[in-house]
């Protein structure tokens, strides 16, 4: 596996011992910043495996968080196993782990453990609600965690319908990118005195943090107050040519500028809306008023031309795969071909832009322990003698 020169992480080995999404995320994240991340599946393979569709026999979603890994599997419910991931450990940078709070000490690869092997290695712990306190070892997943921090209850309150799922696993993408940033603040630290230490995040207390309404529920909420910002509120409008467009902010303040830029404000007048205060409590009515005025709108570039003197910004309703044959996202070069087991997938390629340094995938994904005897020749220079040893007793696995 070949890195691009000047990649910022280069250098640096992570132990990637997570699964399904919110670590897994975390450690793409540092592989598309240079490091070399170890990614270390028990014998029946990652859960993101299972998914579909499936490029070149894998996963397409596990491509997505997995790409630019090298992919070992290795049973560390054997001794043998547990040795090869201390001595993996022992050499490296950064272990990250997801299990359940207590698994990996059980294991034998707990902070203590690892520590003793490497006194330096950053280490980092993502769990559902926190390594210590009452809640420690419930099992959490986003749709639990979304439930239980109050966005499922929230969306259901500001849309005015029954609790509904989320279609995005949020909160494991949220603790993904909060680990990897406590990840680069601890290597900053080994820089400045040596020492290791170990991270423990969490996905409650992320969507906590990751949540603009977090303090003002817990304050009490809205109240009789009107708020401009009422994002769950927000109204979705249909043009004449069928498709649907979304304007930001609370509809019962917005609609002032709505009207001004369309030329309705007699029409506000002449249904006694004068201000905002006159329209509380009247989000059905205004989203019929505004829905009238849409329709009369041919398409989304005439109803956006009309809002612009009102520096009113809309959104056109889109299904996520037409976003890859958007300008933009071909001008930024957005998605980016990967392989997958010897064919081509396209997925996203990062967020960062640099003007120094590179970032993105260096790598695709391959088949559960494809990487095996390679990797571990290279980093424990392990003989094949060593390694067929190892395939016969279990402890490597390698699956077609």
């Amino acid at each position: 596996m070949s890195e691009a020169p000047g990649r910022m992480l280069e250098g640096i080995r992570v132990v990637d011992l997570t699964r399904v999404v919110a670590g897994p995320s975390c450690t793409r994240t540092l592989a598309d910043l240079g490091a070399d991340v170890i990614k270390i599946e028990p014998p029946e393979g990652d859960l993101m495996r299972q998914g579909v569709p499936r490029v070149g026999g894998v996963a397409v979603g596990f491509t997505q968080q997995n790409a630019g890994k090298r992919h070992l599997s290795i049973d560390l419910s054997l001794p043998e196993g547990k040795d090869l991931v201390l001595r993996l450990a022992a050499s490296s940078d950064v272990l990250v782990e997801n299990y359940r709070p207590g698994v990996a000490g059980r294991l034998g690869l707990g902070y203590d453990s690892v520590s003793r092997a490497n006194p330096g290695i950053v280490y980092c712990s993502v769990s559902g609600y926190g390594q210590d306190g009452p809640a420690a070892n419930r099992r959490a997943y986003a749709p639990v965690i979304h439930a239980e921090l109050g966005l499922v209850d929230l969306s259901a309150r500001e849309r005015g319908t029954e609790p509904l799922p989320e279609a995005v696993s949020h909160a494991d993408f949220g603790v993904g990118a909060q680990a990897a940033t406590a990840i680069l603040a601890a290597l900053v630290h080994r820089l400045r005195t040596g020492e290791g230490q170990h991270i423990d995040v969490s996905m409650a207390e992320t969507m906590l943090a990751m949540n603009e309404w977090t303090a003002v529920e817990v304050a009490g909420g809205f109240g009789a107050e009107i708020s401009p910002f009422r994002p769950g509120k927000a109204a979705l409008l249909k043009l004449r040519d069928g498709s649907w467009v979304q304007v930001p902010g609370n509809p019962t303040t917005w609609i002032f500028g709505v009207a001004k830029a369309l030329g309705k404000l007699d029409e506000m007048a002449a249904l006694g809306w004068h201000s905002k205060e006159n329209t509380q409590g009247k989000e059905e009515e205004i989203r019929q008023v505004m829905q009238q005025w849409a329709a009369a709108y041919e398409s989304m570039a005439d109803f956006e031309a009309a809002l612009d003197s009102a520096r009113i910004p809309l959104g056109k309703v889109k299904p996520l795969a037409d976003v890859a044959r958007e300008d933009w996202a071909i001008a930024r070069e957005a998605f980016v071909e990967v392989d997958a087991n010897g064919e081509a997938v396209s997925i996203p390629r990062s967020p960062f832009r640099f003007s120094g340094s590179d970032a993105g995938p260096t790598g695709g994904s391959r088949l559960q322990g494809a990487d095996n005897r390679e990797a571990l020749k290279a980093l424990l220079q392990l003989s094949d003698a060593a390694l067929d040893a190892l395939e016969a007793a279990g402890v490597l696995i390698s699956k077609p």
